[in-house]
């Protein structure tokens, strides 16, 4: 696979919607993940990312303003040990229920499918970092309507061994704008990941449309001794 530049992805799309990078660092120490999301509407722009214990949450920017909490107040990071969730949605909480029950990764999404947010169908995507005795390995997952079809859930699950450092993939829910917002196609993208956290986190954050970025999360997980260093960036503060 021919590896795409992300800043020039993200440049050149006002509105993938919401984001997953997961990878490793070009010096091969550090797990990598990033998390963004993106909004057209009053409801959707008016969120930020807040800590929670050692992953993050939704937070309505001006709770008066809140039309529909349903699909936008979400916990997208969870930790479960050596595992770190990032979804964009609460299929969080159910793979972490279900990966503390002893099921898999893809089991846990079984009884989840797309947003119910007609005529879009968002992509439920998701993505699990595991970190143990200085080994690593992620997965990335979509569950999404059949082309605009809701009467079928397609469920696509990519799984990556021995991570190659400096190495990451990304999968985002739209192709691009439109009216319906048409959902992400193929496999996750390859893409560069850099050493610096602050550095990542810059070159993300000024990529995302101006008019359209919300908030952006992203975690640099040693893989050795599994202490993380995190950024969160909202536009909204």
């Amino acid at each position: 696979m021919e590896m795409v530049s992300l800043e020039q992805d993200l440049k050149e799309n006002s509105y993938p919607g919401r984001g997953i990078v997961i990878g490793r660092s070009a010096d091969g120490k550090s797990a990598v993940t990033a998390y963004f999301i993106m909004g057209r509407s009053e409801n959707s722009r008016n969120r930020v990312f807040v800590e929670d214990g050692e992953g993050i949450r939704t937070q309505a920017f001006d709770p008066a303003k809140v039309k529909d909490p349903s699909l936008i107040i979400y916990a997208p990071v969870r930790v479960l040990g050596n595992k770190t969730i990032v979804t964009n949605g609460d299929q969080t909480d159910t793979i972490y229920e279900g990966m503390d029950r002893q099921l898999t990764f893809e089991q846990c999404l079984r009884s989840r499918e797309f947003e119910p947010d007609a005529p879009n169908y968002t992509p439920r995507i998701s993505g699990i970092l595991h970190v143990e005795g200085g080994k690593y390995s992620y997965a990335l997952s979509i569950l999404k309507s059949n082309n605009g079809d809701p009467a079928q859930c397609n469920r696509f699950t990519f799984a990556y061994n021995d991570c190659v450092a400096g190495e990451g993939h990304f999968i985002h829910t739209y192709m691009h704008d439109g009216n319906p917002l048409p959902s992400y196609e193929g496999e996750p993208k390859l893409v560069a990941i850099p050493d610096g956290i602050d550095e990542f986190t810059d070159m993300l954050w000024s990529s995302l449309n101006e008019d359209n970025k919300v908030s952006l999360f992203v975690r640099y997980i040693d893989i050795e001794t599994g202490k993380y260093e995190t950024r969160i960036v909202n536009k909204n503060c």
